[in-house]
């Protein structure tokens, strides 16, 4: 099996991003030099998917401080907090973007140095270890989930939460690649997942350039799909999970944890520990970021709606903890009652 395409890399000394926003017409490759370019590619979807909004966070940080010319640990630290206030307005629902800005910051804090250069290699140097842990954090999410798919012939997935949104693997497809690696290949139900369409344009290009049989549908159709017992399993990642087990992920999620609720499908949510928001009690406690209303009034550039009315467009949505069968991490499977199970595993 072709190793799955890393979505977010440090090569020959730069950053290197591959433009979701092209795919999957185009694999267009670009190469952020200040923390400005960083910021518009977490806003914009160039990189997307918590995991590797994470990471790109790491690496901008990098970018803003790696010409400083602070005078010591003082000045470098007020430097590293005003590029780490500005990365974390990109996007507020994904936890791990604050997560990882955070890890970088305790790293510099609890340095015993006084030396800048020495600081902007520390910076750099935890960048590529939340890179590198990330993956084998993925691979480790993907062993354990294989044993709860092992048996089913066909999952349904919604949105991407695959390897272009992680460093590598991915959290919820990673079992699937796993199951591969394996020798048995599941065939998955990819959500086309509107308004952004990241299951046409990215679940559906990278499942098919890694050979595993899939069926595109629109949103609409999942629950004719589990009604003819199509589907065995639904798994999707999550963006953040609160102390209860409540899920935020890509709209329209929750809708499809009821489904599968209705049709006796087990609902699997796969997430690093990263995404855990131990600080909020619930779901209702979590930031949803709205967006620009042309996403649902337009498709691609052809508007599809009357100008002049109002429109929502949250890109997240909550699913309750009721409707979630198990939470697959690279430390386990949690399963309910999640509030003492969580607080246990973390």
């Amino acid at each position: 099996m072709l190793e799955p395409i890393a979505p977010i890399n440090w090569e020959k000394d730069q950053v290197v991003i591959i433009d979701q926003t092209c795919l999957p017409e185009k694999e267009v490759y670009i190469y952020p030099q200040k923390v400005e370019e960083v910021w518009d590619a977490i806003k914009k979807l160039k990189v997307r998917g918590a995991p590797a909004i994470g990471i790109a966070a790491a690496f901008g940080l990098y970018l803003a401080v790696k010409d400083s010319r602070a005078g010591d640990k003082k000045g470098f630290l007020a430097e590293l907090n005003k590029a780490s206030d500005y990365l974390a307005s990109s996007r507020p629902t994904a936890v791990n973007l604050f997560w990882a800005l955070d890890r970088v910051k305790r790293a510099v804090e609890a340095a015993d140095t006084d030396n800048v250069a020495d600081l902007i290699n520390l910076v750099h140097k935890e960048a590529l270890a939340i890179r590198d842990e990330d993956e084998a954090m993925c691979r480790a999410i993907g062993k354990n989930g294989a044993s709860l798919l092992r048996d089913v012939d066909s999952v349904l997935t919604h949105c991407n939460a695959g390897t272009l949104a992680t460093s590598r693997f991915g959290t919820a497809l990673s079992p699937i690649y796993e199951l591969k690696k394996q020798g048995k290949l599941l065939k998955v139900f990819v959500d086309e997942t509107r308004p952004l369409l990241q299951g046409a344009r990215l679940t559906a290009w990278e499942l098919h350039q890694a050979g595993i049989p899939l069926t595109l549908i629109t949103d609409n159709m999942a629950a004719a799909v589990m009604a003819r017992g199509w589907v065995q399993a639904v798994i999707v990642g999550a963006d953040r999970i609160t102390a209860n087990g409540d899920v935020a992920n890509k709209i329209g999620t929750y809708g499809v944890a009821i489904l599968a609720k209705e049709h006796n499908i087990p609902f699997y949510v796969a997430a690093p520990a990263s995404t855990f928001d131990l600080s909020l009690e619930s779901g209702e406690q979590i930031p949803i970021e709205e967006r620009n209303p042309e996403e649902v009034s337009h498709f691609g550039l052809r508007r599809t709606a009357p100008e002049g009315i109002d429109i929502f467009n949250p890109a997240f949505d909550v699913t309750p903890s009721r409707y979630v069968t198990a939470i697959i991490t690279e430390k386990g499977v949690i399963r309910p009652p999640y509030k003492q199970n969580i607080a246990k595993m973390f």
